[in-house]
Order: structure tokens, then sequence, then C-alpha cells
């Protein structure tokens, strides 16, 4: 049976240097110890942590056009630093922003930013709207991530102002996927996004369906979105 480093290498085309496979095991070491004083993540196992969430943040590269590296990347209620930090260890020279509103959480993914030397990296507990209204983070990302946050509408709402025209909004999604988006078709539109696939990924002995929505930036996100906070999730923009 293959490792996980072996599947990220084979499904992913993710090879790791010994640098970064050593990052990866602090990482998880950091992980399971916190978890035993904070609720940091309900996967506590080796096995689920490894599968379910290091080789399922690295699944986020098959959404990225051939050859293409982000410089720059934001993470939407990241919580433990997923997706964020396991993509950080693979493209170290690109800017991160970790958003996570949970202290504890935000307080874990300052510590492991310390820890595994990462550099050019703000962990930020400010809440999703706010990020998507200040300047120094608006339209300022190659990429957007979000990872089991909210629905899809509202995710929209939160990560299309973020990125650059050009960029890509990549949302980790559920068997729900194609029902959520096709109720955020409008939302994307008003956002000056544009749907670009809906990629399944498979995880080794994971049943569950889970996928990729992959959007576009075309054009500048108008200025009264994202809304203030607490109304994209209250109202969400529908067809």
């Amino acid at each position: 049976m293959q490792t996980w480093q072996e599947c990220a290498k084979t499904d992913f085309g993710v090879e790791l240097s010994s640098t970064q496979a050593e990052k990866f095991d602090l990482f998880l070491r950091e992980l399971l110890e916190w978890n035993q004083k904070f609720n940091l993540t309900a996967i506590r196992d080796v096995d689920g942590i490894l599968i379910k969430h290091f080789l399922d943040s690295l699944s986020v590269v098959m959404a990225f056009p051939e050859d293409w590296k982000p410089q720059s990347m934001i993470d939407i209620g990241t919580g433990a630093g997923l997706p964020g930090i396991p993509l950080k260890i693979i493209y170290p020279k690109a800017r991160l922003t970790l958003v996570e509103s949970i202290k504890k959480k935000a307080g874990f993914c300052e510590h492991m930013v310390e820890v595994l030397g990462l550099t050019d990296v703000i962990v930020s507990s400010a809440r999703a709207e706010e990020i998507g209204q200040d300047p120094t983070h608006r339209e300022q990302y190659d990429l957007a991530l979000a990872r089991a946050v909210a629905k899809t509408p509202v995710l929209v709402e939160y990560l299309l102002p973020l990125v650059k025209v050009g960029g890509l909004v990549v949302m980790q999604k559920s068997a729900s996927a194609k029902e959520e988006v096709d109720a955020s078709r409008n939302a994307i539109r008003l956002m000056g996004g544009k749907l670009i696939s809906i990629l399944p990924v498979k995880l080794p002995g994971i049943e569950d369906e889970r996928y990729l929505v992959v959007l576009e930036k075309t054009k500048p996100t108008p200025d009264e979105f994202p809304r203030r906070v607490g109304i994209p999730a209250k109202s969400p923009i529908l067809n």
C-alpha cells in the first residue's frame, strides 16, 4: 500500500523534498499534541490526519493550470491551518494569509508558522467580510481557498473579492458540491467570477465524495461586496 506521500506524487503530482517531509512530520506531531488540549480538529488519529488533512490539502493543486504556481494565497476559515499551511510548505515562496476567527485555532496557526520556520505569513482573526473590504487584502491574491467553512453561495462572496482578476478560487466541498454550485451561479456572476470546473477528488480508503470547485476571477468585484459581517451567511445571494 502506498504511503500518503507516494499518493501525493502519483495522484496530485506533488513530490515532497526531505525538508518538506520533515515539516509535515513536525506539523503532525504538533497537531496531535495540541488536539489533546484543544479541540482543533475532529480528526485525531495519525492516518486520518495524513489522509484527510494533509493529502486532502495537497489535492488543491489539481485545480491549477499546468506549470502555475501561486505567488500569494489566502485561506479563509483555515482552522488548524488547512489547507493553507500544507500548500505553503510546498510553495515556500508564496505569500500566505491564514484567516481564522476562533482565537485558539488562530493561536495554533501562529505557533505552527513559528515552529515550521515559515516566512511571509500573516495570521488574522478578522471576519471574512472585514478582510474582503480591507484594501490590504482585497483583490491582492492569486489564490483564495476555503475548506468546509460554509455553503458555496456564501463562500463565493467571501473569496472572489480577495483574488486579483485572473486569480483562482478553490473551494473544497463534499457530495453537495454540484447542487451548491447550481445555487451559486448568480453570486459567482455578481462577484466577477466564472466557474472553471468541479473536480472529483479521490483519497485512499475514503468513500466520501469530495470535489474541488474552481472559479476564475474575470472582472473586479463591485465595491458593495462582501456585505457587512453576518449578512452573507444570513442572506446568501441565490439564483
